[in-house]
This record gives C-alpha cells, structure tokens and sequence, in this order.
C-alpha cells in the first residue's frame, strides 16, 4: 500500500494532472473514475499503472481485478490522498495513468473535426463525445485549441478519447491532412444554411470558439461558411451544442 505524497507513482500522477507540458514529456495522461477506467481496459489502451482506495464499489473492485489479470501494476492507497490527487470534488476511488498515444488516423478520411480556439475544456469535451457518437473519423486539434487530454475534457469526452483519432497539430500539418475534403467554418451568420449545404461529399468542419470565433488560419483553409438558422433572439449557440447540430445534419444527409 501507497501511503507518502512523495511516492514517485503519486507525484507522477500529480505532475500528469497540472500541465500540458508534463503530459507531452513523459507521453502520458491521467484518467480518472471506474467508467473511463473501464473504457481504456475495454478498447485496450496501454496502462502504466492504477491507484485505488478500498473504498471502492462492486463495480470498482471488479475493474481492479480485471487490471491485474491483465498485469496492470495496481496500488492501494488512502482515500485522503486520492482526494488530494484527483480533480472532482468527490473521488470514486480509482485512477490509471496511461499512454498519451492517440489512435492512428484512418487512410481516407470522410469525416473530420477541427475545434478551432475551443478553449473551454467541457466544450472540447463534449465535442469530442459527439463527434465519437457521429461518426467522425478524427478530430484535428489546430493551435489555441486546450489540450485533449486534460482532465476536465477527459471527463466530459466519457471515453471519446479511446474510439476517435485526437491529435494536436501544426497548421500546416493539420491542411495537409484536409486535402480532398471540403472544408466546411461554422459561422454565427452566413448566406448558406447548415440544412442548403452538401454534407454528402467527404469534409472536415471547423468549429470556432465562442469568445474569438475560428482563426485567420481557419479561414484561409475554409472552402465554404455555413450557419445554424436561429429563429430565435438568441445571438449564437455554445460551441458543443452547434457543433453538435452540424455533425448530426452530416449524419442526417448521408443516411440512405
């Protein structure tokens, strides 16, 4: 059993969890709870190790055995320190460090996501999760965009981050990838309605943030503007929920 806060596996955790930085250098992230713990077990991401309390729910302790049929190194340690390393304000008793390797990108790409100045970590999130539900192939994640595997953004993915390609790239690197595909911005206003656009042919869709709206770089790399009709007197909607509709109208045209 774990007890010291200076446990090299405790401060690993901890220096996870605080800054981009660190999760870039040593290639690698934390999860936290028994569901996306689940997640990462069940679609077999690599894991370096777990931590959990012995106050864990049936369901908690049976993904603590199945860690160790796996071989996963699991460590016990007190409720108070894993209070003190985790993120919500009510631990569920297990964490797992993992492998920041994101999932390769498909040969042909169809579908993508480019969260561009998302800086919201719950938006990122919950685009992330939509976009997973829809079907899209990759998610690009430009410059000014927060980091992917964030905490709070692992949270609201619930398990995105293990069935879709995430990847933080340069600009240039990130046009390369869209070439072929039409290139779709998100705009609060524009003569195109999101319903009068052609979904059908492959695309990427770039989503802005709220506060700033999508980069100089973002619009140089758009072919075509498109808008959420909003009847309404409502100026715009968050970045999750209009990313939301526009993926799901992708969905909807391409249905046979």
């Amino acid at each position: 059993m774990i007890t010291s806060a200076h446990n090299p596996k405790v401060q690993i955790v901890r220096s996870l969890l605080g800054r981009p930085k660190e999760r870039r250098l040593q290639a690698a992230f934390v999860v936290e709870g028994v569901r996306l713990v689940e997640e990462a077990l069940a679609t077999g991401w690599a894991f370096r190790f777990a931590l959990h309390t012995a106050e864990l729910s049936g369901r908690g302790r049976d993904l603590v055995g199945r860690l160790k049929k796996q071989s996963v190194e699991v460590d016990e340690i007190p409720v108070d320190l894993m209070q003190s390393l985790g993120e919500t304000e009510t631990s569920q008793g297990i964490l797992a460090v993992l492998d920041l390797a994101p999932l390769p990108l498909p040969e042909a790409l169809d579908f993508v996501l480019v969260p561009d100045r998302i800086r919201d970590p719950g938006n990122l999130g919950a685009l992330l999760r939509t976009a997973a539900a829809a079907g899209v192939q990759a998610a690009l994640l430009p410059p000014e965009t927060t980091d992917a595997f964030a905490p709070k953004v692992l949270r609201a993915g619930m398990g995105a981050h293990f069935r879709l390609p995430v990847l933080a790239l340069g600009w240039e690197q990130l046009g390369s990838h869209l070439k072929g595909l039409q290139v779709f911005l998100a705009e609060a206003r524009s003569d195109i309605a999101c319903w009068q656009a052609n979904f059908r042919s492959p695309l990427a869709l770039i989503v802005g943030g709220e506060a700033e709206g999508a980069s100089t770089e973002a619009r140089r790399l758009a072919d075509q503007q498109v808008c959420i009709p909003m009847p309404g007197e409502s100026e715009s909607l968050n970045a999750a929920s209009a990313g939301a509709i526009l993926m799901f109208e992708v969905v909807r045209q391409r249905q046979p």
